[in-house]
This record gives structure tokens, C-alpha cells and sequence, in this order.
């Protein structure tokens, strides 16, 4: 065995030196890079993919990269007078053909495709956010609305999210829209930021308020020393990585029980509201709009905190290479799932204030700890119990995502090829797996919750709303493409309304230098794209360090396996 994986790889590296030697330009050409096999990325460095390769890699209807995972078609199908019905199988393939290339398997189903959306949104942000809601607004009304708009915001944006997913359904959600109707360099600038800060920061956030958590069930007189709480965290990284490394299976396995455990915890907490509620204690929804008027200023960054509850509604977009039958199942589990999260929360909420003052949850630190122990007396450690179960479900719904766009991004050139590598035998995307778990770790040891979070919010907005504009452009620059679902336009013109308000009116209102910062960030990217993406430039040392990981994590790339069938 031992012998037949160093020949792979082997095999591997001359394939990929081929490659190279046969599609390598000059460094001052300016052009960008074509491949002889219509595939960009996979020779030890990063190279441009222009838009037009990208369609026709995407859309020449053979065997490709991926398998039949691409969209099958290219842009001369537009005028096949059959609609989408003829072109279904094409836009979603079926999985390996004989002397395919190696994949990711279709895998994720209805049930896993609503329990990957409600087990990664229902995280740690109902149990904290609250607060935050009411110390924003100052008003239990302004408060639940914006919870309910909150929802409505993240279906809405789900379902144009839905219509982008079935007429693209490579992984990588954003980062494919964006190659489809800006080109590349807006595609990169996304998988920059998003790789680098956007998702670690995210599974940082929720690994820190796992062990917070955790760690308080065993002291009960003082805060938790932050050294454990932060040693916690990254044990739950480490765990989380160690699942979805092993098998996409046991990664939705985790991600199912822990969709379903958390359901059984959210129902706790309401049934506790209801029964306070029949006892006649309603006195804290009374006057429910009392208070002083917020700020435009303040609503939109109260937005930030709730939106962040419902973080994650994206997430489906980012698998659709694995999901079954992806123009039925993806609009399905955001239909399912969204507005299940929904009425969870605002349930939860009135719960929340059957139990405890307006005051008291502004005060407390762990809001749903407080109900626990005003609700279920003897039976009180069951709720940080749930908050853990959730956090971590959360978090590795997080990762399995996160991993995906890593894939796609890299196997076009936009990161490092490495990351793009699936596992031989367990064709899990490993090494983007491993990369983001690094960085998420490095936030945990030198972050903060809060810091993460405002950071993690204006910055996701930016993205939410190209991807808004992004399917505006394309009902003009291709009108007939099949799109098995379709939203009415008005939809995403008003998510991407929103999306700018969410990112103008808190820098209006109360303008800090993170979110400068946050903006030269993601312009910074364009100094690596010129070089490295754009003019092909190759380091020499890359190569090595390609073939090293490649032997080290035991992966290839997915365009060397079919000459091993």
C-alpha cells in the first residue's frame, strides 16, 4: 500500500510539472494563463483565470475538473428552447464517471441540507445576543422587531442565494457568483478576505463562546480564567477538524445530532416561557415600546448583532457540489430551514422575558444561564449544556463550509494549490480544512469575542451585498441561462438596499478606525493579485512545498487521479 500511495504521488508531481511546462507564459505577458486542459491552478503556483475561462472550464458539457460537477453548459446553451428541463442534468451532473476525476461526492441530502442551515445558525448568538439587542435599542418592541426582520432579511437573502446555487452549482457560494459576473479580481479579493478573516473569525467566535460555556459549568463562583476558557476553544477546534478530516459522512452525522440536540434545548427554553406565561407572568411584554427612539446608527449595528444570530444561512451555497439534487434541495432546506430558526428565536424570546426584566438580561452575562436558573431549579446545568451542544454543532457546520470555499477558490488559481487538495482515500478537502482551523485558533489566542464580531459584520455585508449585485448583472448578461429557481428581482434589490445601509450608517453615526482598517484589508488583496494571480508570477520553493504537504496530508490534486482509474 505504502509503495502504490508514493507512486500517486509521484505520478502527481510529474503531472503537475507537465502542466506547467505546457501552459506557462513569460513573466511579462500580461495575459492570462491558459491551461491546455481548461483547468486553471494546479501546478505549485497561482495563475489568472480570466472570466472566459472560467465559463467555458464551467460550461463545456464533458468530463471536467470535478467530474460532471460544473455547470455542464456553456453560454451557446442559452438558446436551447427546452428551458431548464433539458439541462438539469447537466447543471447538476451526477456524480463519477468511469476515468473520472477524483470528487467530492453528492453526499448531503434534504434533511443534512436543513440541519447543516439550522445547526449553523442556531449557534451561541440567541443565548447571547439578546442583550445586546436591548442595550442597542432600548426597547423590547425595536428589539423583536428587529429580530423578525432580522429573519426575514436572511430568507430573503437565502432565497436569492437559492437562484445563484442552481444556476452555478460549484462550491464556493460568493466567490462563483463573482467569477461569473465580475471576472476575477473580485472573485479573489473575496476568497481573501473571506479565508483569511470572515470564516476563521466566525469559527473563532463560536469556539470561544463554546468554552466559555463549558468552562462555567465548573466554576460557579467566579469568572472562568481566560487561559482555559481559550485551551477549551481549541481542543473544539481541534476535535471539529479531526471529524470533518475523517469522512463527510461523519461530519453530517455530528452535524444532524447536534441539529437535532439543539432543537430538544430550544424547545426546553420555550416550553419554560410558556409555562411562566400561563402562570400570568406577562407584566415584561407589557409597554413593549417604551423607551427612547434609536438612531439609525444604532438599529444598523443592532442589525450587526442580530444578523450575526443568523449567521450561517449561507453556508448551504458553499456545498453544493455534495448536495443530491441540488435545483430541489437547496430552495427547499432554506425554505425549511430559515423561517424554522425564525419562529425559534422569537419564541425564545418572549420565553426569555416570561422568565426575567428587561434589566436583568441586559445584566446578565449568559442570558439563557439566568432562565435556566429561574426555570428549571435543580435541572439548571441542562442549559449550559444545550449552549455547548449548539456552539459546537455550529462550529462544525462552520468548518465544513468553510473548507469548500477554500477548495474552489484554489483549485482556479486564487490561493494556494495545495489547499485544494482532496484526500486520496477520504476525499475530504483536508488541507482547507486544516488551513482555516490554523487561523481560527491564532483569533482564539489574540482575540476577543466582541472585536470579532463588529469586525465579522460590516465586513460580511460588503460581500452580501456584491453577491445581490452580482445576480441583478447576470439577468441582463444572461438572461436565458437555466435557473431551475427563480426570484422575483425585487428581492435581491432590496437585500442589497439593506446590505449598504448595514454597511454606511454605523460608519455615519459612529465612524471607528476598524472599519478603515477593515476596508484596506480587503484592498490589500489587489497587491497579491497583480503578481501572483494576474502575471502568473511562480516562486520556485513552491513546487517543493506542494509536493511536501502532498505527502505529509497524503492528498492530490482533482485533476491527476483519472489516469490511475
Amino acid at each position: 500500500m505504502r509503495s502504490s500511495i508514493s507512486q500517486l504521488f509521484s505520478a502527481a508531481s510529474d503531472h503537475n510539472a507537465k502542466e506547467r511546462n505546457a501552459h506557462q507564459q513569460p513573466a511579462g505577458a500580461g495575459a492570462p494563463t491558459q491551461c491546455t486542459n481548461g483547468y486553471a491552478g494546479h501546478s505549485g503556483s497561482t495563475k489568472d483565470v480570466s472570466k472566459t475561462d472560467w465559463n467555458s472550464h464551467n460550461g463545456n458539457g464533458t468530463a471536467q475538473l470535478n467530474g460532471t460537477l460544473g455547470r455542464g453548459t456553456s453560454e451557446t446553451a442559452e438558446t436551447d428552447s427546452s428551458g431548464t428541463g433539458g439541462m438539469r442534468d447537466a447543471l447538476e451532473g451526477s456524480g463519477s464517471a468511469p476515468n473520472d476525476a477524483i470528487h467530492l461526492k453528492r453526499r448531503v441530502g434534504l434533511f443534512s441540507g436543513v440541519a447543516l442551515i439550522v445547526g449553523t445558525m442556531i449557534g451561541s448568538g440567541i443565548f447571547v445576543s439578546p442583550s445586546g439587542l436591548l442595550v442597542r435599542t432600548g426597547s423590547i418592541g425595536v428589539s423583536f422587531i428587529i429580530w423578525m426582520a432580522c429573519g426575514l432579511l436572511s430568507l430573503l437573502g437565502a432565497l436569492a442565494y437559492a437562484e445563484l446555487g442552481t444556476m452555478n452549482t460549484s462550491s464556493g457560494a460568493e466567490w462563483a457568483y463573482f467569477m461569473d459576473a465580475f471576472g476575477a479580481w473580485p472573485a479573489f479579493l473575496f476568497s481573501w478576505v473571506s479565508t483569511l478573516v470572515l470564516k476563521p473569525s466566525q469559527m473563532a467566535i463560536i469556539c470561544l463562546s463554546f468554552a466559555q460555556y463549558a468552562v462555567e459549568a465548573f466554576v460557579s463562583e467566579c469568572d472562568p480564567p481566560l487561559g482555559v476558557v481559550k485551551m477549551v476553544a481549541i481542543l473544539a477546534i481541534v476535535s471539529i477538524l479531526f471529524v470533518n478530516c475523517y469522512s463527510v459522512n461523519l461530519g453530517m452525522a455530528v452535524q444532524n445530532v447536534f441539529t437535532s440536540a439543539k432543537l430538544v434545548a430550544v424547545l426546553i427554553v420555550i416550553c419554560g416561557g410558556a409555562y411562566k406565561l400561563f402562570q400570568g407572568n406577562t407584566q415584561h411584554l407589557q409597554n413593549a415600546f417604551s423607551g427612547n427612539t434609536p438612531s439609525m446608527g444604532a438599529i444598523a449595528t443592532a442589525f450587526y448583532t442580530g444578523l450575526w444570530a443568523y449567521d450561517g444561512w449561507n453556508n448551504l451555497n458553499y456545498v453544493t457540489e455534495e448536495i443530491q439534487n441540488p435545483s430541489k434541495n437547496l430552495p427547499r432546506s432554506i425554505i425549511i430551514g430559515i423561517p424554522l430558526v425564525t419562529l425559534c428565536y422569537a419564541l425564545i424570546n418572549v420565553s426569555y422575558l416570561a422568565a426575567m426584566s428587561p434589566t436583568e438580561m441586559i445584566e446578565s452575562e449568559a442570558v439563557a444561564v439566568t432562565f435556566g436558573n429561574r426555570i428549571l431549579g435543580a435541572m439548571a446545568w441542562l442549559m449550559p449544556l444545550s449552549v455547548t451542544i449548539s456552539t459546537f454543532g455550529s462550529a462544525n457546520g462552520t468548518l465544513f463550509a468553510a473548507g469548500r470555499l477554500c477548495f474552489a477558490a484554489s483549485r482556479e488559481g486564487h490561493l494556494l494549490d495545495i489547499l485544494s487538495y482532496v484526500h486520496v482515500r477520504r476525499l475530504t478537502p483536508a488541507p482547507g480544512l486544516i488551513f482555516h482551523s490554523l487561523i481560527a485558533g491564532a483569533m482564539v489566542l489574540y482575540g476577543t469575542i466582541d472585536s470579532l464580531i463588529d469586525f465579522f459584520s460590516f465586513t460580511a455585508w460588503i460581500f452580501y451585498g456584491g453577491a445581490m449585485v452580482a445576480l441583478i448583472v447576470m439577468r441582463y448578461t444572461k438572461p436565458n441561462y437555466p435557473r431551475p429557481y427563480k426570484v422575483p428581482i425585487i428581492i435581491p434589490i432590496l437585500v442589497m438596499v439593506i446590505s449598504g445601509y448595514l454597511v454606511v450608517a454605523p460608519i455615519i453615526d459612529n465612524p471607528q478606525i476598524e472599519y478603515l482598517y477593515a476596508v484596506l484589508f480587503i484592498l490589500a488583496g489587489l497587491i497579491l493579485y497583480v503578481p501572483f494571480v494576474h502575471y502568473g508570477y511562480h516562486p520556485k520553493f513552491m513546487d517543493n512545498f506542494t509536493l511536501f504537504f502532498q505527502m505529509l496530508f497524503e492528498v492530490v490534486p482533482t485533476t491527476s487521479m483519472a489516469m490511475f482509474d
